[in-house]
């Protein structure tokens, strides 16, 4: 059938075995391989296939909540690559309760603490509740980057009851449930109520209540609101004891085995999870395959998204990156990159991953046009599958420009504050770059990195005695220069002098200054960028 399945040979292809390079050759396709694999060995129909991803709908969206979606869809593209009829389901879990105000939100929320989010008004007035307004901030950024989906909200999915069979049978089964719960988890609660969180009737709660018996002839759930502690806080209930029926928006499943419901409701076969509820994970992996007959989806664990000081990103904990804030200084592509670049290892983010996404986004768009050589072949296919997946499928028809990034930020510094914008295309154009659309847009974005950041941080740089000799002596010629081809002689008369290669000692003096291999004629750029500048930066990696 030809060398790769779904890539370029054999596009729209269902059958080959063990091919060299599958599909675009990244982990999305292996992992889109191996789902087919496994849904013809069950015998499942493969006329759709379905992928799933939660939208948290509690607090701010951060990037980890959107790169669920994003990888959703990423096993979507490559399943179609294939040839198969593909489409992702991002479900929002706005049956949830208020824990916590997050970070920013105003503090009358906490009257409303404990409530469904769906249930509590939008505390900026611009949407029907407040999980309309966190879910749609994340929908948002999807629609920003072109992701496709098939949004679905919790709360209408248990309103008109498509989750009421598998409710019914999870129920029925509390018991058997309760022993798996505390036997995978030790948590032993279910061991005393059943696994569904009704909505008190008098008090709008949800997690005050606890369920302690069900009718599966009236097909109602009866609970009292008793109470509840959660981390270490105590909530009184009202005391009310009443009926939920299953078939509505009365109440809901725990987690422990609402996964369970979804994926056998809206047949689902691939869902990522991160390790932080990989307990929760393996008990609706046994729910969905003992109690309710359906095989799970495949699986891929993923590591968390941290802060810089190497805390978990959460919404309540304030310390929350949104994909919004990652759009203010790059573009959509770099953050898919992000997502799509692996999707094992704990990952480390802050505003300088930024910088690194755009350049390396450059990097790619080389390798994909062959303007970078990679012998390689599983190498080169799995660089040119992340530049395909990070534009979506979809890449321009030519290469850019690719102007660093750094090199915009460090014009932007030193341009006139009512001309900045005109002065860097200029002194851009002045260095042989072509401005264009995207250009202009890469321009913008680096601008206002400067404004809120400065300089871009750089790698270290290691230097040889040799270098160190020649960058001394090049910092007391560059203090004398009166032009800048003064400044470009010099350097190469400096590379000569040491028995330096001219163009290993550039490149040196480009990783230095733009963090990168190459980049404008160094002479125009460091005379653009000031001689005070230009010694300084020098001097900095002297003392490193």
């Amino acid at each position: 059938m030809g060398e790769r399945l779904g890539g370029i040979n054999t596009r729209g292809s269902k059958a080959s075995l063990n091919p060299p390079v599958i599909g675009h050759g990244t982990w999305i396709d292996k992992i889109a391989y191996e789902l087919i694999k496994r849904e013809e060995a069950l015998g499942r129909s493969l006329d759709i296939i379905r992928t799933e991803s939660g939208l948290g709908a509690s607090g701010i969206p951060h990037i980890g909540s959107m790169a669920d979606a994003v990888r959703a869809y990423g096993i979507v593209m490559a399943l179609r690559e294939m040839g198969y009829k593909a489409e992702s389901i991002a479900f929002t879990d706005d049956m949830d309760g208020l824990r916590r105000v997050p970070a920013g939100f105003p503090k009358n929320l906490e009257e409303y603490l404990l409530m469904p989010v769906s249930s509590i008004p939008d505390p900026f007035g611009c949407h029907g509740s407040f999980s309309e307004h966190t879910s749609g901030m994340l929908r948002e950024a999807l629609d920003y980057a072109g992701v496709e989906y098939v949004f679905k909200s919790g709360r209408e999915a248990y309103a008109t009851g498509i989750l009421s069979e598998a409710i019914h049978k999870i129920l029925l089964n509390s018991d058997k449930i309760g022993r798996i719960i505390a036997e995978f988890t030790g948590q032993e609660k279910y061991l005393k109520v059943l696994p569904y969180f009704a909505i008190c009737r008098n008090c709008g709660r949800i997690y005050t209540t606890q369920s302690y018996k069900y009718d599966p002839e009236k097909r109602v759930v009866y609970y009292k609101c008793n109470g509840v502690e959660i981390k270490g806080k105590w909530y009184n209930g009202c005391g009310y004891e009443g009926v939920a029926d299953i078939k509505r928006d009365d109440g809901k499943l725990a987690w422990k085995t609402e996964f369970a419901a979804r994926w056998l409701a809206l047949d689902i076969r691939f869902e990522a999870y991160g390790k932080d509820i990989a307990d929760s994970v393996k008990v609706n992996d046994w729910v969905s395959k003992n109690i309710l007959g359906y095989e799970p989806p495949t699986h891929i664990r993923y590591e968390l998204f941290l802060d810089k000081s190497g805390r978990k990103i959460s919404k309540s904990a304030g310390n929350v990156f949104t994909p919004q804030e990652w759009y203010k200084y790059g573009l959509p592509q770099s953050l898919l990159l992000l997502f799509f670049k692996r999707v094992v290892g704990t990952r480390i983010i802050s505003y300088e991953t930024i910088p690194r996404m755009m350049d390396e986004l450059d990097y790619l768009e080389d390798v994909y046009f062959d303007k970078v050589k990679i012998d390689n072949l599983m190498e080169r296919e799995k660089l040119k599958g992340l530049y395909l997946y990070s534009n979506l499928l979809k890449p321009p028809s030519k290469p850019s420009a690719h102007i660093p990034y750094s090199l915009i930020v460090d014009l932007s510094l030193v341009a006139p504050e009512d001309k900045k914008e005109e002065f860097i295309i200029s002194r851009l154009s002045k260095y042989g770059y072509r401005i264009e659309e995207r250009e202009l847009k890469k321009i913008r974005l680096a601008m206002n990195y400067a404004r809120d950041f400065g300089v871009v941080k750089k790698e270290p740089i290691t230097l040889t005695s040799v270098e160190r000799k020649a960058i001394l002596e090049l910092i007391d010629a560059i203090s004398q220069a009166r032009s800048p081809n003064e400044i470009q002689n010099t350097i190469f008369t400096l590379a000569r002098k040491h028995s330096i290669n001219p163009p290993e000692f550039f490149k040196k003096l480009y990783q230095i200054f733009l963090g990168r291999d190459y980049g404008p004629r160094l002479g125009p750029y460091l005379w653009d960028m000031g001689i005070d500048k230009t010694i300084e930066t020098l001097k900095a990696v002297i003392r490193e």
